[in-house]
């Protein structure tokens, strides 16, 4: 298995993100959809970046399970309830993906949205990978 992270310098610089992945392997795993909720199923966290940690933490935890790794991550996407608190955080967020999950990121998008299924959810992740 491998990825290829394409970041053509024609592009703006990606930082945070990969404008493109490209995955060769045997096995896709799916990851659904991971808020800050704790193993009771309360969302945990009141600040942006406290409940990012965790629902990257859940989205992790669930990788690993099904044998991956934060590198083997193709694709994320960020749901938030107020992107501008997002980027606003960027900084701080970014801290927090590379001590959990590397310095190698997937191609990546955020999406904003009205609200979450929790409603006290600030921000949902889901993702791809591409495992051996």
């Amino acid at each position: 298995m491998s990825l290829e992270r394409i970041n053509p310098p024609e592009l703006s610089p990606a930082t945070g993100f990969s404008h493109a992945v490209a995955a060769t392997g045997s096995r896709l795993v799916f990851l659904a959809g991971q808020t800050a909720l704790d193993g009771a199923g309360k969302v945990v966290g009141e600040s942006l970046p406290e409940q990012f940690e965790r629902a990257l933490s859940n989205l992790l935890a669930a990788l690993a399970k099904a044998g991956g790794a934060p590198a083997d991550l193709a694709r994320v996407t960020v749901y938030a309830v107020d992107v501008a608190a997002y980027r606003d955080c960027a900084g701080e967020l970014g801290r927090i993906w590379q001590r959990l999950a590397g310095r190698d990121y997937p191609a990546m998008a955020v999406i904003g949205v009205v609200r979450l299924w929790d409603e006290q959810a600030l921000l949902e992740l889901d993702g791809v990978a591409v495992l051996p």
